[in-house]
């Protein structure tokens, strides 16, 4: 009976992302053209309920597994990147609230606000003066007689215009050290905004991810209540790899998608012939079955020691297969730059195969936007940064590599 009501509940998500998929679609050529927010598919993605389907249930939400969050973000991926990227970022979002904030009173009636109200949850974690270290702050958080303050200069704030609420980054206290984080919950109707450049770029241009100076106020509670050392560890990064893997792997599987059906119509004009662009198809769906098979055994293992919030019953990550710590943060990484990689050899072979049908726009085999939009992926977090800390990560384990 468990597992039916499962998959009626993932049917009713997917056909709701599906209808929200096709919105986002009729409108991705004009996002990109005009690098303007995808307010039609934020819209669509709201009327579905969806900004809330990580909430849990008792709290009005739809208690979505992660698995089934990256089933939506591939396919948003496949009608409009940016709106996928958007609808990523905001679960990694609610990832963090409902894994480490129900308990806390003000967390619990935001989470159900989440849900009611489909509030657009954004990030502010880079920062000027750190250079890209997430695990690093300037800025302190400033608490006094139960009141916060905060600010922030932010050099990429992803559709921070349009936000409703920020999850930022911040040192504990004016003294403490710039690893000694925690993450605090902002509302955008308590907090400023002052643009400090725009969102000019080669892809991902609907993300509208623009330069800030942030300021705010509220209460303390709207500190999470553990440290974001914990926080980014045990979901933050996990979830952004792991969402951050479907969106672009749902961005190749539309591009060879388009390339497959270009071959098609060359078969049907050229009956027995064998098509050059059929060995390129091959290659790029082995890469896009190993990106997939990567990506499912990792959303499993982390479904199943994780309940983000609801009552599902789970396991210890060693039960579950999951690696922890330094195992956890390599086996995460070398994931990111993987699929990064992988996918952008998938839609550069699906724009060979296609050749000038792809290359062009305005076409049905176009492929050009999303080979911009997939090539953001190898510098969100840069894999030169990975690699560099991942390699002194391995060099420190114990374990064996390779054992099946």
């Amino acid at each position: 009976m468990y597992v039916s009501l499962v998959n009626s509940r993932n049917d009713a998500l997917l056909q709701k992302v599906d209808r929200a998929t096709q919105i986002a679609a009729q409108h991705a050529d004009a996002v990109d053209r005009d690098g303007r927010f995808p307010n039609e598919a934020i819209a669509a993605l709201r009327a579905e309920g969806l900004l809330g389907a990580m909430i849990p249930q008792e709290l009005g939400g739809g208690g979505a597994t992660l698995s089934e969050i990256a089933s939506c973000c591939q396919r948003l991926a496949r009608g409009c990147s940016s709106t996928a990227m958007i609808f990523a970022m905001h679960q990694i979002q609610v990832a963090c609230i409902v894994s480490h904030a129900l308990q806390q009173e003000w967390h619990n009636n935001f989470a159900k606000r989440i849900a009611a109200e489909q509030l657009l949850l954004a990030s502010i974690t880079s920062e000027v003066g750190i250079g890209g270290d997430m695990r690093s702050s300037l800025c302190a958080v400033a608490i006094q007689d139960g009141k916060l303050t905060l600010a922030k200069q932010a050099p990429t704030v992803s559709y921070g215009a349009q936000a409703d609420v920020f999850l930022v980054t911040t040192r504990a206290h004016a003294d403490a050290p710039a690893s000694d984080q925690v993450l605090v919950t902002m509302l955008a109707s308590e907090s400023q905004m002052e643009a400090t450049g725009g969102w000019d770029a080669l892809g991902m241009r609907g993300t509208c991810s623009s330069s800030f100076n942030f300021s705010g106020a509220g209460v303390a509670d709207q500190v999470l209540p553990v440290p974001f050392a914990e926080i980014s560890a045990d979901s933050m990064v996990p979830v952004s790899h792991l969402l951050w893997g479907a969106v672009w792997t749902g961005i190749a599987v539309e591009a060879l998608s388009r390339a497959r059906g270009f071959l098609r119509a060359q078969a049907r004009r050229q009956p027995g012939v064998v098509l050059p662009g059929a060995a390129r198809l091959m290659h790029a769906t082995g890469l896009l079955e190993l990106m997939q098979a990567r990506l499912k055994i990792l959303l499993e293992q982390f479904d199943a020691c994780n309940t983000l919030g609801s009552d599902r019953a789970v396991v210890s990550a060693a039960e579950a297969g999951y690696p922890a710590g330094m195992a956890r943060a390599a086996t995460l990484n070398t994931l990111k730059r993987d699929v990064s990689e992988m996918c952008h050899a998938v839609v550069m072979e699906a724009m060979r195969i296609c050749g000038m049908a792809g290359y062009k726009n305005g076409t049905e085999f176009s492929v050009g936007r999303h080979l911009r939009d997939v090539t953001s992926a190898q510098l969100m977090i840069s894999n030169d940064r990975i690699a560099a800390n991942t390699g002194t990560l391995l060099l420190a384990q114990r374990n064996e590599l390779g054992v099946l």
